[in-house]
């Protein structure tokens, strides 16, 4: 275990940062005694304690001092204010990690001391309930022990890939955004099945769990989802029928779409910060 004898200090105790902690928690991977927070809101800082048992601060330099991990935890558009808050408290021992969307590792590096170590990762909202999709990429300063280490943090939640940072805003249109897409997927099942007389309760009991269980299909079989449709999708049947509905509404192309936009607006968060 790399995370074995180190310390992390979260600044922003939200629901992502939160999700970290308690999986790093559960997993076994730190001690709450190792890990710490700080947030401008009380109210926040108290859930967090309450809920993980781990010590807060208001303030980001008293979280920073004692740690060797600082993992910013906090929404793009305040990343250069919090960058300029901590540069003070930010030694050469600590590792500096991001999950901002649109903020590059050169942005944090050029607002820190030079040869600071940066690793940027985009993970998404599944890792909530530990079924996240996170993907790392390093900057011009991190070793590959300290992938490795931020691997094992976002793996305590869910799965961590490791890509070229030129890719990573299509990963935030993909998989950081890509939830959003599949609640709305779930969504229209529930309706189809009410529009057709099932009732609320049963439509959505049956449509996550068709959801869910396609997923682990596609994981655990290893195939391409086309091999898996063709499974299923029998000549004149009903399948084929519903597909068809699905082509003439531009369904694959609309998904497509909204992976690109969600791309492009990532870029244009980075630009604007």
């Amino acid at each position: 275990m790399k995370l074995k004898g180190l310390k992390i200090g979260f600044i922003g105790a939200g629901q992502m940062g939160s999700a970290l902690i308690k999986g790093l928690i559960e997993k076994g991977l730190l001690d709450k005694m190792g890990i710490f927070a700080s947030d401008p809101s009380f109210e926040r800082r108290s859930i967090v304690e309450k809920d993980t048992g781990i010590k807060t601060f208001e303030t980001n330099d008293e979280c920073i001092k004692n740690v060797d991990i600082v993992l910013l935890a906090v929404k793009p558009q305040v990343m250069g204010p919090v960058l300029a808050d901590i540069r003070p408290s930010i030694e050469s021992r600590h590792l500096v990690v991001s999950i901002a969307a649109g903020i590059s590792t050169k942005f944090i590096e050029d607002r820190l001391e030079a040869g600071t170590r940066v690793v940027r990762v985009m993970p998404n909202t599944p890792a909530l309930v530990h079924e996240g999709a996170a993907a790392i990429s390093p900057g011009s300063s991190a070793s590959e022990e300290d992938l490795e280490i931020v691997r094992e943090i976002f793996e305590a939640v869910g799965i961590a890939v490791t890509v070229p940072e030129e890719l990573m805003d299509t990963v935030t249109g993909l998989s950081g955004s890509g939830p959003a897409y599949c609640f709305k997927f779930i969504e229209a099942l529930i309706e189809g099945g009410i529009l057709e007389g099932l009732p609320r309760d049963v439509a959505q009991k049956l449509a996550v769990q068709t959801v869910l269980g396609s997923a682990r299909l596609v994981q655990i079989l290893n195939e391409h989802p086309s091999k898996l449709e063709a499974m299923v999708t029998s000549p004149g049947g009903t399948t084929i029928r519903g597909l068809h509905a699905l082509e003439k509404f531009a369904f694959k192309a609309g998904v497509m779409e909204a992976v690109s936009q969600a791309t492009k607006r990532s870029k244009e968060l980075g630009k604007e910060n």
